[in-house]
């Protein structure tokens, strides 16, 4: 699997799209059909693989568990906290007030909690006082989104 781009492969590949014929049997004009046909195939694996890649690391199942490792390594954020990112998650945004609800604690530790979780960047509004929804900070990344970013 090709986690990321690779600028060099594509630079080989796209070579051979404008390659000259290779006979009288190989397409009209002055162009190679079949290696336009070979990078196309080539293209569209490495497309395909990119899909695949992406689609897992938007598993909502596998990005809730990296939520929560995320929470359980902090040490500003309450265990709490993954309970409310995980809500974000799943239903797109929150209001404020559901914090009590999302948390199961008082009105004013839930609060403090969601305080901390938008102080982290993991969450934000639009507004000071509007609902919230979930955020990726660049700090959190190569945490929540592994292999996303190799290391250089």
């Amino acid at each position: 699997m090709l986690a990321v781009w690779k600028v060099g492969a594509i630079q080989a590949h796209d070579g051979l799209a404008d390659t000259p014929r290779q006979g009288d049997l190989d397409g009209r004009g002055n162009l190679s059909q079949r290696a336009l046909i070979e990078f196309t195939v080539w293209f569209l694996r490495v497309c395909l693989d990119q899909v695949v890649f992406m689609s897992g690391l938007f598993d909502l199942n596998a990005l809730a568990r990296r939520l929560r490792l995320y929470v359980e390594r902090s040490q500003n954020l309450k265990p709490e906290a993954a309970r409310m990112l995980e809500e974000a998650l799943l239903r797109g945004e929150f209001d404020r007030g559901e914090a009590p609800r999302i948390t199961g604690l008082p009105e004013r530790s839930a609060r403090r909690v969601l305080n901390d979780v938008v102080g982290e960047g993991l969450l934000a509004s639009d507004t000071p006082k509007g609902p919230v929804s979930l955020r990726f900070p660049a700090r959190a990344l190569e945490s929540l989104f592994p292999r996303l970013y190799p290391e250089t």
